[in-house]
């Protein structure tokens, strides 16, 4: 049976010469302990500190975006996916707003609309590939020449249509006004302008290249222009690239490519808004 019994007046550590203030160096009476060597207490507190630091550094390492350890490109590609619709894509987050959102089945293109698309995609790569080939940044200059240009594949494009008697219109201010933009990009941006660069070309890689063959179905008689067509091997093309964007990423702060990343919306707006002069 447990108890409790007072403590005997002479067990009372006042009245034991062994017990003494000095010889009990924890005792309650103490507002901190007795430290034998002041120098330890110096010691604790810096490793302590160290131990900290070492631990919050740790945790930052742990720390991993998306897509992040298979090089820049997937977490670009990441985000981009999740920007996408869920009936475009399987990692597709966005819901369905605009008409251009749609599966390209339902879509009802006019010639009209898809000239109107073709020539503000042309001023749009005009504008890419001038800035690409006339700049001497170092960034830049890795993308001279990659064979995803498509300037001059527009241009033989449209050639056609007025060929066929097809009226060929001026840029909408729609394609000027992203022109504009990414040449202000250019100049004060540079991870920014590569989110355009990335996207513009490898979306229409992929995606461009579905809605062109459905487009083509519908008012075309399946007329494959040579805007979807490329000189060798396009997933060759497309992996010296991705190689080449990793290869500049690797010199960017987390930063940098955090503002890259958060690039990848207004990228999505303004070829969106391109893409739907094609229903015009």
């Amino acid at each position: 049976m447990a108890y409790s019994a007072p403590i005997s007046p002479s067990l009372s550590f006042f009245k034991n010469p062994q017990l003494t203030r000095l010889s009990f160096p924890f005792s309650p009476l103490y507002s901190r302990p007795r430290v034998q060597n002041p120098s330890l207490l110096t010691k604790n507190k810096t490793w302590s500190s160290s131990v900290v630091v070492a631990a919050t550094a740790a945790e930052k390492q742990k720390k991993r975006y998306p897509g992040e350890s298979k090089g820049f490109v997937e977490e670009m590609r990441f985000v981009a996916m999740r920007l996408h619709t869920k009936e475009q894509a399987k990692e597709g987050e966005k819901e369905t707003k605009s008409p251009e959102e749609r599966p390209v089945a339902k879509w009802e293109p006019t010639v009209e609309g898809y000239l109107r698309f073709l020539v503000d995609s042309k001023l749009v790569y005009d504008t890419l590939e001038g800035i690409i080939h006339q700049s001497t940044f170092p960034t830049y200059a890795e993308f001279k020449n990659t064979g995803l240009e498509r300037a001059e594949k527009l241009d033989t494009d449209l050639k056609w249509f007025k060929e066929q008697g097809y009226e060929i219109p001026e840029p909408t201010d729609t394609g000027k006004k992203y022109s504009q933009y990414l040449k202000d990009l250019a100049d004060k941006d540079p991870p920014s302008f590569i989110c355009h660069f990335y996207n513009i070309y490898f979306a229409h890689s992929a995606g461009g290249r579905m809605i062109g063959r459905k487009v083509a179905e519908r008012i075309l008689d399946n007329r494959e222009l040579e805007f979807y067509k490329w000189d060798g091997d396009l997933s060759g093309l497309l992996q010296n690239v991705r190689e080449k964007l990793n290869k500049v990423a690797e010199e960017w702060t987390r930063e940098e490519k955090n503002h890259c990343l958060e690039e990848t919306e207004k990228s999505f707006k303004y070829s969106g808004e391109i893409l739907r002069l094609i229903l015009s």
